[in-house]
């Protein structure tokens, strides 16, 4: 007597797709460890580009300007500074600490087409905004052009 066996091809990819949730969920929902809040940190950064720049904004609380550095050299644009820890807070009285401090450094490769000697920034409300011009023969021409008809 021969067994049939059913086989369904989707019971692996099933299973293939529960094992990928639970190793991002591991990966991007862990728990941080105690001292993670007095390491180095990054601050998050958007880029966005219109016709006359590039716009460039950094989520930078408690800093104050003096705290900021930014620079320019070899066309690589590097912002520096550092979110000092509150010490009028014993750390013994935090019941929870998820903030990082201490020291951050980002870079940002720029393009030929940015004028460096027109850089400009401002620092608002926790958020620096770098305006980085483009040189004027980068920036987008419109040229005319007349169509004639049978040559002429």
């Amino acid at each position: 007597m021969v067994s049939i066996i059913r086989r369904d091809p989707f019971r692996t990819l099933g299973a293939l797709h529960e094992q990928l949730n639970r190793m991002f969920e591991d990966s991007f929902f862990r728990i941080p460890r105690e001292d993670s809040a007095l390491t180095a940190w990054s601050p998050d950064v958007d880029i966005y580009e219109t016709e006359h720049e590039l716009v460039l904004r950094a989520d930078l609380p408690d800093l104050t300007e003096k705290d900021i550095d930014i620079r320019i050299e070899n066309n690589m644009l590097t912002i520096r500074g550092e979110r000092k820890f509150e010490k009028n807070v014993s750390e013994d009285s935090y019941l929870r600490m998820e903030r990082s401090y201490g020291a951050f450094s980002r870079s940002f490769s720029l393009p030929n087409t940015v004028n460096t000697d027109q850089i400009k920034a401002d620092y608002r409300n926790g958020v620096l905004t770098v305006n980085l011009p483009k040189r004027e023969e980068s920036k987008p021409k419109q040229v005319k052009v007349t169509v004639s008809s049978n040559g002429k």
